[in-house]
C-alpha cells in the first residue's frame, strides 16, 4: 500500500514551534544569568513569539490541506500548534492584565508622603544611575481606586524590634539590599533600599522601605517602582502585598 505523503505545512509548523521554544529558552536563560541585559532578552523573546505566530499560521494551513487532500501530519500539526499556543500564553495573559489594570509602575503604601528613594552614590551605582523621582499625583489617584488595600503597616513593636523584623522579612523575600540606614536621627527613621528582579528576564524593580517610630508602635511604609516601562501589570502592588504577608508570618513566628 502506498502511504499518503506528509503535509509540508505540518512539518514546518512543528519545526517552527520547536525552534521558537528553543529561542525563547535561550533568551530567557541568557538574561536570567546576566549574559545579556533584560532588554536584549526581551528582544530575543519577541522574536520567539513571532516564530510561534508563524507556526500557528502553518498549523492552520496544514489542517486545511490535510482536510482537502487527505495528507498525513494532523498529529504533527496539532503538536506544533499546542507548543506555539503554550509559548504565546504568557504574553496573552500580560495583554489581559494590561487591559484590566491601569497604566502605572510606581506603588506606595503612603500616598500622602511616599518614601523617597535614596540618591546616594552607592545606591545610584547599584541602580546603574537610575534615580526614581516623586510618584505622579495622577498615579496616586489611580492606586486609591485600584489597590485600596495597600495601607501602611503598623506593628506593636519599638523601632529596634521592628527594624530586625523588616530585615528578616527582606531576607525571606530574597531581595538584594543595596543600602541600610539604621533608625536614628532627629525623627528616628530607618530605611532599607533594595532591588527585586522579575522571574523570567530579570528586569530590576526598585524598592525602598521606611520605618517611622510612634508611641509604642512602628509604622512601616514601602514603595516599589518598575525601572522599565510605564505598565507594571500589577507586579509592584502584588510585591507589597507579599511583603506584608511575609512580615506578618515573621511576626507570628516570634
Amino acid at each position: 500500500m502506498i502511504e499518503e505523503p506528509f503535509s509540508t505545512a505540518a512539518l514546518w509548523c512543528r519545526r517552527l514551534a520547536l525552534f521558537a521554544i528553543a529561542v525563547a529558552a535561550l533568551g530567557i536563560g541568557l538574561a536570567k544569568f546576566g549574559a545579556i541585559d533584560p532588554l536584549s532578552g526581551l528582544a530575543v523573546l519577541a522574536a520567539a513569539l513571532l516564530l510561534a505566530c508563524v507556526a500557528c499560521l502553518f498549523g492552520g494551513a496544514a489542517f486545511v490541506v490535510i482536510w482537502r487532500k487527505g495528507l498525513r501530519g494532523a498529529g504533527m500539526a496539532l503538536g506544533g500548534l499546542c507548543l506555539a499556543v503554550l509559548l504565546l500564553g504568557f504574553p496573552a495573559w500580560l495583554a489581559l492584565q494590561a487591559i484590566r489594570l491601569p497604566v502605572q509602575n510606581d506603588v506606595s503604601t503612603d500616598l500622602i508622603d511616599p518614601p523617597d528613594f535614596s540618591r546616594s552614590s552607592a545606591v545610584l551605582a547599584a541602580r546603574e544611575g537610575h534615580a526614581n523621582g516623586e510618584a505622579p499625583n495622577a498615579w496616586r489617584e489611580v492606586q486609591r481606586r485600584t489597590w485600596p488595600d495597600l495601607q501602611p503597616i503598623v506593628v506593636d513593636l519599638d523601632i529596634g524590634e521592628a527594624w530586625q523584623l523588616v530585615q528578616s522579612t527582606v531576607t525571606a523575600m530574597r531581595w538584594k539590599v543595596i543600602e541600610r540606614q539604621q533608625p536614628g536621627g532627629r525623627q528616628g527613621l530607618g530605611r532599607i533600599e533594595a532591588i527585586d528582579y522579575s522571574l523570567l528576564l530579570g528586569f530590576p524593580d526598585d524598592i525602598t522601605i521606611r520605618l517611622r517610630p510612634a508611641a509604642g508602635q512602628t509604622r512601616i511604609d514601602i514603595r516599589s517602582a518598575s525601572r522599565y516601562g510605564r505598565h507594571d501589570f500589577g507586579v509592584n502592588a502584588k510585591r507589597i502585598q507579599k511583603f506584608a504577608t511575609e512580615l506578618q508570618a515573621q511576626l507570628d513566628a516570634r
